[in-house]
């Protein structure tokens, strides 16, 4: 018989962190979040309780089951997730872990949850994010949304990283990552006259190896743009 561990009865709700894709009902009225494997299949509240995704009815988490809200411990293993290409546009959860939960070496399986903050990733032009836009695809009467800055949103619907979270309530925190774009400061006139100096003389250059090269190939014809 394999010893139970023994219970854990801590005086604050333990903290994971998780991936998801931010989710808006599709008459705009309440916000949440749609996970990236098993909870792939239900979306869930910034406050929710947990169901087997299997359609049983015992109570998550089961320890004969692996239903139940699944989290890691580290912050870090978290954000190593979303490298992936198919995990690149969900955005990183820090939740609070509620109910009954099954600790493991990486990470908990857990009864309930509040998540506490939302981190979205840059716009993939590499801006920050600005807005949350329709990503083009959802579930079960939710559309998903991608972080984006004002520009590449265009003309599809959007919605303020503010106006996400007040949709989320529960007191959800939405926060945009730095951008990856470069940050140094636009060239100005002398650096733009000097460019432009130097590109001419490149021109030039090739245009006189043109020349020498129609001569030793017997033409007497001035280059391109020479003429």
């Amino acid at each position: 018989m394999r010893p139970r561990l023994p219970e854990e009865r801590p005086t604050e709700p333990p903290t994971g962190y998780k991936i998801a894709h931010p989710v808006l009902d599709a008459d705009g009225g309440r916000a949440g979040f749609l996970g990236v494997s098993l909870g792939a299949a239900a979306p869930y509240r910034v406050l929710d309780v947990a169901r087997c995704v299997y359609g049983r009815r015992h109570r998550a988490p089961h320890r004969r089951c692996d239903c139940g809200f699944h989290c890691v411990h580290e912050r870090r293993v978290a954000e190593g997730l979303l490298v992936h290409a198919e995990h690149r546009r969900a955005v990183l959860l820090e939740v609070g872990v509620l109910g009954s939960y099954i600790r493991f070496e990486h990470g908990f399986r857990y009864e309930r949850q509040r998540v506490r903050t939302a981190t979205v990733g840059p716009c993939p032009c590499g801006a920050a994010a600005s807005v949350l836009a329709d990503a083009g695809w959802g579930r079960d009467g939710r559309r998903v949304l991608e972080a984006a800055c004002r520009g590449c949103a265009g003309a599809r619907p959007r919605w303020t990283l503010q106006t996400f979270a007040r949709l989320a309530g529960d007191g959800l925190t939405v926060r945009a990552a730095p951008g990856t774009e470069a940050t140094g400061e636009a060239p100005g006139m002398p650096e733009l006259v000097a460019e432009a100096a130097l590109l001419q003389a490149r021109l030039d250059w090739f245009q006189g190896q043109l020349a020498r090269l129609g001569k030793a190939m017997g033409g007497g014809g001035a280059p391109p743009g020479r003429r």
